[in-house]
């Protein structure tokens, strides 16, 4: 009895040392970025009338008619829309408003090993674009029960690892779709860009990787930059990274990181929406995937960024 309990106390005592080693390198790391200004986290848990299994996951997130409504995707191929209220233009409540569960090349609902949706893009002309895990792919969807599209797969794309390809996806002013793998890195250990011109892929640059962060959401702000929303899993948690760059001919240019959050201070922020709100202020509307987990949340979480 003597042996387990000095065992146990082993390991109360290692465990106690690796939150506050962490806590210190958390506290350090927010010293040191700070570029970007946290305003508020929203819970979202759906009413008891609006409640539904389909209701998690949530990995993708495009943000509307600055600020009042979002459409957010799960990773079980469901596709939501939302009006949010907000209070002094915080986010109070979320409303859902549709729901619909995206559809194949053939226009039979997606399930089993194709579901797995994760980056969402809804272009200026109202087409929606996901990116894939699983079979890796990116599909032009029917807000109907048209088949989708699915966009030319080089043979790259099918020798992507299982559950680490195409979190991102990302539109750019000129209507070009861009995506990159969460976890496959080049042959010099960074993040691969994939672009979709309309009739070909490309891979026109690469991010830098740095830190144990991965990738797993993207867009293009109304200022033409490219945002990049990474984490990293700790044991006890999750950290959340934002990156900026300018996008240019020659590749992406005067990177930036915007926010770098403590161990902890957010759950699994999957999706990234940059918007302008109605004072002209740029901000970014993240959602976290819960895994439909009950030990986890789904969260909105918002901060204002620099221009």
């Amino acid at each position: 009895m003597r042996r387990r309990a000095s065992i146990r106390l082993t390991f109360a005592v290692l465990a106690g040392l690796a939150l506050a080693l962490a806590a210190y390198a958390s506290a350090k790391e927010l010293q040191t970025e700070g570029r970007a200004r946290f305003l508020a986290t929203f819970t979202w848990t759906p009413s008891a009338s609006q409640s539904q299994p389909w209701f998690g996951g949530f990995s993708g997130i495009e943000v509307l008619d600055q600020g009042q409504e979002i459409v957010v995707l799960s990773d079980r191929a469901t596709l939501v829309l939302a009006t949010l209220e907000r209070n002094h233009g915080l986010i109070s409540a979320a409303t859902i408003t549709k729901a619909r569960a995206l559809r194949s090349s053939t226009g039979k609902i997606i399930k089993g090993s194709v579901m797995d949706s994760e980056g969402l893009v809804l272009s200026p002309d109202d087409r929606l674009f996901v990116s894939y895990e699983g079979v890796s792919r990116v599909a032009e969807h029917q807000l109907n029960r048209n088949p989708a599209r699915v966009l030319p797969r080089p043979d790259a794309f099918r020798h992507l690892p299982l559950n680490k390809s195409f979190e991102a996806l990302a539109m750019d002013p000129t209507g070009r779709l861009y995506t990159m793998p969460e976890n496959d890195p080049d042959e010099f250990g960074n993040i691969p860009i994939w672009r979709w011109d309309g009739t070909r892929w490309d891979q026109p640059f690469s991010l830098p990787r740095r830190d144990g962060f991965l990738p797993v959401g993207a867009d293009f702000g109304p200022d033409g930059r490219l945002y990049v929303l990474e984490r990293r899993f700790l044991l006890i948690g999750f950290q959340s990274r934002l990156r900026r760059w300018d996008v240019t001919e020659d590749g992406a240019k005067n990177e930036i990181t915007l926010i770098r959050t403590p161990l902890g201070t957010h759950d699994n922020l999957e999706g990234v929406a940059v918007w302008r709100d109605t004072a002209g202020q740029l901000r970014a509307t993240m959602i976290s995937d819960d895994n439909f987990n009950p030990f986890q949340r789904t969260e909105l979480v918002e901060y204002s960024l620099p221009d």
